[in-house]
């Protein structure tokens, strides 16, 4: 089921990024490795194709909207999994799981046309 606002999603993007491209430094897994690397390029990622994605925080809006949840699934999936793919599961792997299964959850619950629903008191 399709309940989450493209507009709403676009907060949600530009947020996860930010949070994506901190989490290293701010939880003490910045170590020049895998477990900094891979969630530092999928937020920078995020940001960047946001930036291009048809819907209302697009600034390009050359993607479109099932194109990028479609990257957001997969980086979903690859977050969630690299402390495992990539060996670092013994040093830190909560972070990556938690954000990574939620990025999957959103690409799977928000909808795919820009305007498609009211946003937090929008007319």
């Amino acid at each position: 089921m399709r309940v989450i606002p493209t507009r709403l999603h676009g907060i949600i993007d530009y947020v996860v990024g930010l949070v994506l491209m901190a989490a290293p430094y701010l939880l003490g897994f910045a170590d020049g490795g895998a477990a900094e690397f891979i969630p530092v390029a999928l937020g920078f990622a995020a940001v960047i194709y946001s930036f291009f994605t048809d819907y209302e925080l697009g600034a390009v809006r050359a993607i479109p909207m099932p194109v990028h949840l479609g990257l957001d699934a997969g980086s979903g999936v690859l977050l969630a999994a690299s402390p495992w793919l990539f060996g670092f599961a013994d040093q830190v792997y909560m972070p990556h799981l938690l954000i990574g299964l939620f990025e999957i959850a959103a690409s799977l619950t928000t909808r795919t046309r820009p305007g498609s629903g009211l946003v937090m008191g929008d007319a």
